[in-house]
């Protein structure tokens, strides 16, 4: 079929800073964010290195972790700046923060994991509240150090 993309079976990964990489047969090199892959992320080096390559991806049993060949391929290999401040503050709660945005505490989970998307007002929406909970955080220390 025209434009669909077809991806090869990655043949071998590596890891550096926050990113798993993976080349393909072709030579060609894919790289995808590990802040999809929380288990992986926090793995120590010699956990990253007891991995197996099965049919369709790669599998960390001791971690309890998979990462699809197809995943390589994905245009949203990179969380969005929405995804990234979710994805690495665990400690915020996403129920509460939608239900302050009045959105679908499911619907928000979506949009962080990357099953939907948000339009462009939904998403100015949330980075705007974002924005203002730093600014809270701001005020609060500047009048604790004053």
């Amino acid at each position: 079929m025209e434009g669909v993309f077809r991806m090869e079976k990655i043949i071998r990964i590596w890891f550096k800073d926050d990113d798993l990489y993976g080349e393909d047969r072709n030579g060609r090199i894919y790289k995808q964010s590990l802040l999809w892959y929380p288990h992986l992320r926090s793995a120590s080096e010699s956990e990253r290195k007891k991995y197996e390559f099965g049919l369709d991806g790669i599998h960390w049993r001791q971690l309890d972790e998979d990462v699809s060949f197809e995943s390589f391929g994905y245009e949203d290999a990179e969380p969005t700046v929405m995804q990234r401040f979710f994805l690495t503050h665990p400690e915020i709660d996403v129920c509460e923060f939608a239900k302050r945005l009045d959105i679908s505490p499911t619907l928000l989970y979506n949009y962080i994991n990357g099953v939907k998307k948000p339009d462009n007002i939904t998403e100015s929406k949330i980075l705007d509240y974002i924005q203002k909970l730093g600014q809270e955080m701001i005020c609060i220390v500047s009048r604790q150090s004053n």
